[in-house]
């Protein structure tokens, strides 16, 4: 397995999407991510694996909690929990020579005040391998994977089990863990059985004895055979009944479509002699007489209509000149009104004139009363009253209305009219009683005999169906019988065939374990030694190395082959020797695991620190990524260290957001000037 990206998306103190690259390079097996302490190291490392394993993920920050409250604090503090976090975590993996590209993508959000929803998505690319030969820069071409998401707890398992990945994932301390002896013996068990392959041996040993135990000889023939033939006679009978109700469906179906023609015939008939209009005369009859009182209350409304202003609408002309002479009589009114006022006015006006115009003025006042005279002075005055013209106003205003109103009235009293002509014409084609009334009869009686012939038709059926499924049972049932009676014939030899050769299996399984144990262990103790040689300052301080096939325990031999207790080893020289465990359970292993390493240099002196960053690291794994702080992997050891680095990333924390951003370089590279 090759991690070749991870992205973290509001995760701990990661705020928004932050990515990192882990792609690698040939002899540039090395990412470098560094971080002060609290910046987000361990973060990182726990999302790797959180990514992976969900759940079962040992994560160094979850502690005592429920999985459903870690997921909660893991949703940066200053995100929205209803977006939630989520990691996506790309790696290839071998299989069987082919190489498969894979993304998970683990999300998880609150909805509402307590319930949390976690996602889990899976992507794969199965014939990536064979692009990225032909080209390195090959973009991987990810298709969604439902059967892979659903399954993707069993199915990690097989690429790389939780047990190997807590070997390949580690941080400083539990490297100090592995120090102590009895911590490592667990370990050495532990990868020995997983990582290398001898618990799946041991399974099968396992599955066989449980095989074994399984088989046994059971005296159940006879048992078999009297219900064999019970269920025999029982198919024979099932079988006989459902010829028998195949048949009677047969016969009442064409009962039932000879009884739906001659009502076919019937219905026919009794609608050419107008049954329909006989079974429809009572409501016929009923909207005649409905359309008989409509007519009437409409003539009625029209009667009403006629005895207010509407036939003055006859004397329209009347009316026009009665308006007319109303204007003429008002104008004569205030004539006859004004002249009195008039001959005062003149008098007075006169009194006030001097001699020599008086006379000229007399005559044009004169003239003025003269005219007005005339307009007051009628040929015909009716005396109509002063608000005549109100009145006739009033009325015009009635007649328009009740014209509008008749007008409805008459179109409505046309349409009755118009369907009681029509009702009457139905009820005169409406046949006598007596000439359909037989017919009818018939066509009832013949309604009631389909009736009943499609019950019977559908009890038929149902008992047909009934017996077809009961001879379905019973016929499964004996092939079972048959087939458990065989198997009881032959099972005396076939037992006796399965436990000695799974006897024979498991003692050769037995050998191979040892053997394979053995060899294991062989193989670990020269790589760790070869390991510890390597990264160790005193070289002729340890010699030998042996670990124990029963309890896993780890012996050193001094350069006089006496026995090396470890407790005279330094802490620096306890932890190199725990780094070479790790290392050479890679070198068994075959390097096809990255290692991540978290805070790797804790308490280690210069020397030893150089001798890690020279000959460990960039030998540990075809992909080494390392989480140091400062003081861990300085100036100097980064100089060292450099030619086998092929990305290296700094962890930037914001004291006042409390919040980590990724950026490239480190802290004696560009791209790392900003860091706190």
């Amino acid at each position: 397995m090759l991690l070749r990206k991870i992205t973290l998306e509001e995760f701990g103190a990661y705020r928004g999407k932050q990515s990192l690259d882990l792609t690698t390079e040939k002899k540039k097996p090395i990412i470098l991510i560094g971080g002060l302490n609290g910046c987000g190291k361990t973060t990182l490392l726990d999302a790797i694996q959180l990514a992976l394993y969900g759940p079962r993920a040992r994560c160094s920050g979850r502690g005592n909690k429920t999985y459903e409250a870690y997921l909660r604090e893991s949703i940066n503090r200053q995100a929205d929990p209803t977006r939630g976090s989520s990691v996506t975590l790309e790696f290839t993996v071998t299989v069987d020579g082919t190489e498969h590209y894979y993304k998970v993508v683990r999300s998880w959000h609150t909805s509402g005040k307590s319930t949390l929803k976690e996602f889990l998505t899976a992507f794969i690319d199965e014939g990536y391998g064979a692009r990225a030969k032909a080209n390195r820069r090959a973009e991987p071409e990810l298709k969604h994977s439902r059967v892979l998401s659903e399954g993707w707890a069993d199915h990690v398992e097989s690429l790389l089990p939780l047990e190997v990945a807590s070997l390949s994932f580690f941080d400083g301390e539990k490297i100090e863990s592995l120090a102590d002896p009895e911590r490592a013996a667990s370990v050495i068990q532990s990868a020995i059985h997983s990582l290398l392959g001898v618990n799946t041996v041991q399974q099968l040993r396992t599955d066989l004895l449980a095989l074994q135990r399984r088989q046994k000889l059971s005296d159940e023939e006879q048992h078999l055979m009297d219900n064999i033939h019970e269920q025999e006679r029982e198919q024979k009978a099932v079988e006989a009944e459902l010829e028998d109700a195949e048949q009677d469906v047969a016969q009442r179906r064409t009962s039932l479509g000879t009884a739906r023609r001659s009502l076919e015939t019937l219905e026919e008939a009794f609608a050419h002699e107008g049954g329909n209009l006989f079974n429809r005369r009572v409501e016929i009859e009923r909207d005649h007489a409905r359309a008989l009182v409509r007519l009437t209350e409409l003539r009625s409304s029209l009667a009403n209509l006629a005895a207010g202003p509407l036939p003055l609408l006859m004397m329209s002309e009347h009316l026009k000149e009665l308006r007319k002479q109303a204007k003429r009589e008002q104008t004569a009114a205030e004539a006859g009104q004004v002249l009195g006022v008039l001959e005062e006015r003149d008098q007075w006006l006169l009194e006030l004139l001097p001699e020599e115009a008086k006379e000229a003025v007399t005559e044009r006042l004169e003239a003025d009363r003269a005219k007005r005279a005339k307009q007051a002075d009628l040929k015909t005055d009716l005396a109509l009253p002063s608000d005549m013209l109100t009145q006739l106003s009033l009325l015009d205003a009635a007649s328009a209305r009740d014209k509008a109103r008749a007008a409805e009235l008459l179109k409505e009293v046309a349409d009755t009219d118009e369907e009681r002509v029509q009702l009457e014409r139905q009820l005169a084609g409406v046949p006598a009683a007596s000439k359909v009334e037989a017919i009818q009869q018939e066509r009832e009686a013949q309604l009631r005999e389909v009736a009943k012939k499609e019950d019977a038709y559908e009890r038929a059926l149902e008992r047909f169906t009934e017996l077809k499924r009961r001879l379905e049972f019973v016929t499964a049932s004996l092939d079972r019988a048959h087939e458990k009676f065989v198997r009881t014939k032959v099972k005396a030899e076939e037992v006796e065939r399965i436990i000695k050769y799974s006897e024979k299996a498991r003692r050769t399984l037995d050998l191979f374990s040892d053997a394979l144990l053995k060899g294991h262990i062989s193989r670990l103790e020269v790589a760790m030694l070869q390991s510890f040689r390597t990264l160790m300052r005193k070289q002729g301080l340890v010699q030998g190395l042996r670990i124990d096939t029963n309890k896993f325990t780890l012996t050193l031999t001094d350069s006089e082959g006496e026995l090396l207790d470890p407790a005279r080893l330094s802490a620096g020289e306890r932890q190199l020797l725990a780094v070479s465990l790790l290392w050479g359970l890679m070198k068994v292993a075959g390097n096809r695991l990255p290692s991540v390493i978290d805070t790797p240099l804790g308490r280690l002196d210069s020397r030893h620190r150089e001798h890690l960053v020279d000959r460990y690291f960039p030998y540990a794994s075809d992909q080494v990524l390392l989480l140091s702080t400062d003081e861990e992997i300085d100036e100097y050891l980064l100089s060292r260290l450099e030619s086998s680095v092929a990305h290296k990333y700094m962890l930037v924390h914001d004291d006042t957001t409390f919040t980590t951003s990724v950026v490239s370089g480190y802290w004696w590279n560009a791209g790392a000037q900003n860091v706190a």
